[in-house]
Parts: C-alpha cells; structure tokens; sequence
C-alpha cells in the first residue's frame, strides 16, 4: 500500500468513525428526553386533557397589585390556575406551597414561561391588598385575583372551578370549594387540569407533556 492509498483508508476510516459518533450522540440524547405520555397515561397520573382548549370568554378582574386582570393576562406563557381564598385554613395554604415547590422542580423553558394565579372565591374578605398580603408570601412571583362575586363565579364556572359559601356561619365563614389546578395555554385558552390530590412527581412529567400537546 503506498502513502495515498494509506491515506484513504485513513480517511475513510475517520468518516465512518465521525458518522457512527453523530449516530450514537443522536441515540443518546433522544433516550434522555423525556418521553411524551398518551392522553390516557396522562390521565392515570391525574391530568384531563380537554380535546379542544376551551375560550373562557370576557372577563375583567383586579390582580393584587390593583391593575386590571383580562382575558389578555393569560397570553404569552402557560398558567396555573389555583381557586382560593386568603381565610382558608388548609387546603389553600398547602396547594400554595405546593406550586411554590412546583416552581423550584422545573427546568428551563418551563419555568421561565409558567406562572401561577390564585383566583379568590372570597371576593367580599379579599380585597387586592389582602390578596398582597397573602399570595407573595408563598413565591413574590405569583399573583392574587379577585373582582365582583358574578365576575369570578363565570370565570370559575368556565374553569369547572366550582365554590359557594359554607351556609349557617357567622363572619368567619368558609367557602367550599375544590382543590384541583386549572392549566391555561398561552392562547389563554382553558387547556385541561390536575386533579387533587396532587403529587410532585406526577405533575412535573405530565406538566411537560400537556405543553407537549399544544405545541405540536
């Protein structure tokens, strides 16, 4: 073999080598990307899908910080939606720690586009800044919403987010209501939801892949 044809062979040699390298980082990293589940693998982990993302209509609330809350407030990122209210002893508290540890979980894109809401059902005790006063101390960046009670109960009913007050108590009242998450594509559009009780690790896989499902 003379030096030319030494120096094919060599080359050829590289090329196959350079081409089963870019085969087999291309195998790796598809087996590190997260596997997009089936609606119905979905729903076993507690997220509903609805099959088409539902328009919530018009709406003008008041966020905690006393600007206007519409329709157009939920465009631009994906959002969580939580109804609550400032005066709930346990449920409220601890579906609010639980998006603020949400948060932490996620990773890139995913967190830079995801925001939460806590929706009040308590319109009459929380005002904006009550609502100040309750929902930063779970993450500075979520937001409190509140408004007139017939503008909240068609929001929430537009969300299959129903609540109605605690009958036969005094000013200390409860409001009965339920304890699920609302996801908001960034359409704005009522995308699904996560049904309670919610698990930390369920929620971050089937989070990605209800994103999965609106972006393609």
């Amino acid at each position: 073999m003379n030096a030319a044809q030494a120096k094919g062979v060599r080359l050829t040699v590289a090329a196959v080598l350079a081409f089963i390298l870019v085969i087999v980082a291309g195998f790796v990293y598809r087996i590190q990307q997260p596997r997009v589940m089936t609606v119905d693998e979905m729903k076993a982990n507690g997220f509903y899908l609805l099959d088409t993302p539902r328009d919530l209509g018009d709406f003008e609330l008041v966020d905690h910080h006393g600007e206007p809350f519409v329709p157009a407030s939920l465009e631009g990122q994906w959002t969580l939606v939580f109804f609550g209210f400032t005066y709930c002893p346990d449920i409220c508290p601890t579906t609010m720690s639980f998006l603020n540890n949400l948060m932490t979980e996620l990773e890139g894109t995913e967190v830079d586009d995801t925001r939460v809401v806590m929706i009040s059902v308590d319109p009459a005790r929380d005002t904006p800044e009550q609502l100040a006063a309750y929902v930063p101390y779970f993450n500075p960046d979520f937001t409190g919403v509140t408004g007139e009670f017939l503008d909240l109960f068609r929001v929430a009913t537009a969300m299959n987010a129903p609540f109605r007050k605690v009958p036969g108590q005094d000013e200390n009242y409860l409001i009965d209501h339920g304890s699920n998450v609302v996801l908001i594509n960034p359409k704005g559009d009522y995308h699904g939801f996560f049904k309670a009780p919610l698990d930390m690790a369920k929620m971050k896989v089937t989070y990605r892949s209800a994103r999965y499902f609106w972006d393609h």
